[in-house]
């Protein structure tokens, strides 16, 4: 088996992009598996879009390399993206042109039996029964499923998506995370760029967040949201006695108190003498039940606290 039929989908090392002072991706590393779906998340501006702009060589990194199935953008040109596909920022189509004449000018370019897909793409993304109307009528969620309909074109093995919800309404999200889902159940790897913490933590199985360019977690997304140690949630029939009951135990730790009761974590043994504490207070317990912290909740940790919370 030959060397780019092994190699990972996606290994970038040591990345780095500067724009003057600036500098906006700073020493990336990424490795991407195949077969899975992996999210880069980080808020805007954290430098997302310019390293998928690297990845596909479209702008060339001031330091270190990315290979795509072990080629370099950079060396082999267009080569290297054989089998990849997707799109950076929102797709572009010629308004005026209906949507199947847009992929067919696209399946042109591309060559070989690009244009044997079009019928299958349209299907695939959900168009198919309006691939006749030009896309300046199309919706925005519309003009997303065609982007992937022309990354389709490609018969692609990595799939490159750069925030494909904005923009969507609810029922577009929706759409958009089947349509990712299908294309991950084909085999196809996707890497997802994205700042919505819902449908990463509905779609993805390892993550990489990244804060003012650099990496500050990479893994497996169910580790990261156990990370933080066995987390409980409790409703009682007195919150504020409740509360007080727990601020004096040193045993729990992240204390929280929400609109929907209080939240907190500790040892099954510090969570056994909670429950009897608040029984000597007169407190019935309604609900104790484990709950992890959502990636919303650690995303937000990551990238809002200070360097030093976001490197532990």
């Amino acid at each position: 088996m030959s060397a780019v039929a092994t190699a990972a989908p996606i290994e970038a090392r040591g990345l780095v992009k500067r724009y003057g002072e600036l500098i906006a991706v700073d020493h990336v590393d990424l490795t991407v598996d195949a077969g899975t779906v992996y999210g880069y998340l980080g808020p805007n501006g954290a430098g997302k879009t310019t390293s998928l702009r690297m990845l596909l060589g479209l702008i060339r990194p001031d330091e270190g390399s990315a290979r795509l199935f072990g080629r370099d953008p950079l060396e082999e040109g267009a080569a290297a993206l054989d089998g990849v596909a997707g799109f950076v920022e929102a797709p572009r189509f010629y308004p005026y042109l209906s949507g199947r004449r847009n992929l067919e000018l696209m399946a042109a370019l591309d060559g070989g039996d690009a244009g044997d897909r079009i019928d299958d793409a349209l299907e695939t993304v959900g168009l198919a029964g309006r691939d006749g109307d030009k896309v300046k009528g199309y919706s925005h969620g519309m003009k997303q499923r065609l982007g992937i309909g022309a990354a389709l074109l490609r018969d692609p093995r990595l799939l490159l998506l750069d925030e494909p919800t904005t923009g969507l309404d609810p029922g577009g999200m929706r759409d958009m995370r089947e349509l990712v889902r299908r294309l991950a159940a084909d085999g196809i790897t996707v890497l997802l760029s994205s700042h919505i913490m819902g449908e990463v933590e509905e779609l993805c199985d390892r993550v990489a967040i990244v804060r003012s360019g650099r990496v500050i977690y990479e893994g497996d997304l169910d580790a990261l949201l156990h990370s933080t140690g066995q987390r409980y949630r409790l409703r009682t029939t007195d919150d504020d006695a409740a509360w007080d009951v727990c601020s004096y135990r040193a045993g729990l730790t992240e204390l929280v108190r929400g609109h929907d009761g209080l939240t907190f974590a500790a040892d099954e043994r510090e969570v056994a003498q909670l429950s009897l504490a608040l029984a000597r207070r007169d407190v019935a317990v309604l609900a104790l039940v484990p709950a992890a912290a959502s990636l919303e909740e650690l995303f937000f940790r990551l990238t809002e606290g200070d360097d030093e919370e976001a490197t532990a």
